[in-house]
């Protein structure tokens, strides 16, 4: 008799063992001569010495399974068990395979160009209106790159601007004020990490989600950075941001210009950036419209309205009569 201890790493362990620990029992039945008991992230066995080397190595098939497609089914298990390689699911245009196997890709050609530019450049710019995909992309791209070890960590960023509100008035201590600030990075993430894991990425900064302000005097090395509500930016903190990239780095920067919320009289880091960097080798831009709308398709309508009354209070500012001064 022999006793093994096989670690589970690489994926969420509620995610392996299942509702219930549904797949362990199921598991534990295919192979009945052996003693077993799942705690954590260890699976220990205890019999023959082929067999449970045989239940090793299935268990790590099973593992590379879950942690591509974040996902087992009873089908799979009993399909990898048997020696039945599983049914791979269909990856065209697949960025990743989100919390229980949800595919996540690019459902308009603007979104499929974000993947493409995102791969050939070291800094993408993704602009448009609201809904469009641009922060849930970005993070999937990081997400996507983390999972396959082209990078160590994800930073994640936004300038905390305050949209008619004061972050003075929000209760709390400074990370308290900042979070609702940073919510939609958290909402895409907990789409796509396991709960578990995603706690666990956090925990050890291999996910970091902080505020534009923290950014100053690092060197982002091995990581995919995103910078989301990049209108909100001064000229100066995005310089600053941009200059950050380190070796082993990628960079998105995320924004709409329809939607800034700084002062009037403070030019956007963002339009300033894109003017700037024009033409800039290793820099690519893609630009969403509203057909590339992937929220409620009252959003589509909302954009467009507003659209309308902004192009005809322009108009009748051009044919208002001049003011007399007497």
């Amino acid at each position: 008799m022999i006793e093994r201890h096989i670690i589970i790493d690489s994926v969420d362990p509620v995610s392996f063992y299942g509702v219930n620990n549904c797949n362990i029992q199921l598991i534990r039945n295919l192979f009945p001569k052996l003693r077993m008991a799942a705690r954590g992230t260890v699976i220990t066995v205890i019999g023959d010495d082929e067999e449970t080397a045989t239940f090793e190595q299935k268990i790590k098939e099973l593992e590379m399974y879950c942690a591509k497609y974040n996902t087992l089914t009873e089908e799979v298990i009993i399909d990898t068990i048997k020696g039945t390689p599983p049914k791979e699911l269909k990856m065209d245009d697949v960025i990743i395979y989100g919390v229980n196997g949800k595919p996540i890709s690019g459902r308009t050609p603007n979104q499929q160009l974000l993947v493409k530019t995102f791969g050939e450049n070291g800094l993408t710019f993704a602009l448009g209106p609201a809904g469009t995909g641009k922060t849930y992309l970005a993070v999937a791209l990081a997400v996507r790159a983390l999972k396959n070890r082209e990078v160590r960590k994800i930073i994640l960023s936004r300038p905390a601007v305050e949209a008619g509100e004061k972050l003075g008035f929000l209760p709390g201590d400074m990370k308290e004020k900042i979070d609702p600030y940073l919510q939609p990075l958290y909402d895409a993430l907990e789409d796509m990490i396991p709960q578990t894991k995603l706690r666990e990425y956090m925990d050890t900064d291999v996910i970091q989600i902080a505020p534009l302000a923290f950014m100053r005097g690092r060197t982002l090395n091995d990581a995919i950075i995103v910078l989301d509500e990049a209108q909100n930016t001064t000229t100066h903190q995005i310089k600053m941001f941009l200059t950050r990239l380190g070796m082993g780095s990628k960079m998105i920067v995320t924004g709409d210009t329809t939607q800034i919320d700084l002062p009037r009289t403070v030019t956007s880091g963002l339009i300033h950036a894109l003017h700037v960097l024009d033409g800039v080798k290793g820099i690519g831009k893609v630009e969403f419209v509203k057909k590339d709308i992937v929220r409620h398709q009252l959003v589509q309508r909302i954009v467009e309205a507003y659209e309308r009354h902004s192009k005809d209070e322009n108009e009748n500012e051009k044919n208002a009569p001049p003011v007399r001064i007497s």
